[in-house]
């Protein structure tokens, strides 16, 4: 059972980002997100106002598709949703965590051979510095990696575990449980507790969490979204 404050995991990517991840942070007013290529997680306060939705739109640029993960406010009317999935947050309550022998540390080398598995397998969000987030592990077989898990979000207390992914050719094996151990391992060697996100449809993934001893905590979305065009237009600055 964790002893983590769960408050955190709210609005957990400014968990993260004002606390373990604020070396990453980039910041407009009270608007944090990461680096473009690290995760497109972006974190707005707890209770956004106009000056916080019209810094999100000056840090994306006109036209951009801002995404809003792990997103449960409401977005103002005269931005255009283009895209929306009801999603799941879901935290270790008693996982059998274990470290997994066929599992290796993936390194920078290894990020071409990620990104190839995340585009075959579409887990979610893996970009080229995602592997700084925290450690990520894998599984090869005949030298090719078939399998991987990591670290995303941090905040303080919590580490989520993301872009658990199997190649399809490899799955069966229960090589995605194991990863998801081996990983959970880690994060509760540190004092810390292990949590995730997946889509509120996935219900395959939502069964296998719960077996392995995660539970459901809330409700969410993953949204994306584009700023109406007088946000996107250059704000004149004034002078005293």
């Amino acid at each position: 059972m964790s002893t983590s404050d769960e408050r955190v995991l709210d609005n957990p990517a400014r968990a993260a980002l004002t606390g373990p991840h604020a070396h990453f942070a980039e910041r407009r007013g009270r608007v944090l997100r990461y680096p473009v290529d690290v995760t497109p997680w972006l974190a707005l306060p707890d209770e956004p106002d106009a000056d916080d939705w019209a810094d999100v739109a000056a840090m994306s640029g006109p036209g951009a598709e801002i995404p809003l993960l792990g997103f449960r406010n409401r977005v103002p009317d005269d931005w255009e949703i283009t895209f929306h999935i009801d999603g799941v947050q879901m935290v270790d309550d008693g996982l059998a965590a274990a470290p997994e022998p066929e599992a290796i540390v993936l390194g920078p080398a290894d990020v071409p051979e990620m990104l190839d598995l995340v585009e075959r397998t579409k887990p979610g969000p893996f970009l080229p510095r995602t592997i700084e987030l925290g450690t990520y592990l894998g599984i090869r077989r005949n030298g090719a990696l078939v399998a991987m898990a990591g670290e995303r979000l941090h905040p303080p207390g919590w580490t989520e575990i993301s872009a658990v992914c199997t190649d399809p050719a490899a799955r069966g094996e229960g090589l995605a449980s194991r990863l998801i151990l081996a990983v959970a391992h880690g994060i509760r060697e540190r004092g810390e507790t292990p949590f995730l996100h997946t889509g509120a449809g996935n219900t395959t993934a939502i069964r296998l969490y719960e077996s392995l001893g995660f539970r459901l905590r809330l409700n969410t979305a993953f949204l994306a979204a584009r700023a109406p065009e007088h946000l996107t237009q250059p704000r004149s600055v004034g002078v005293s």
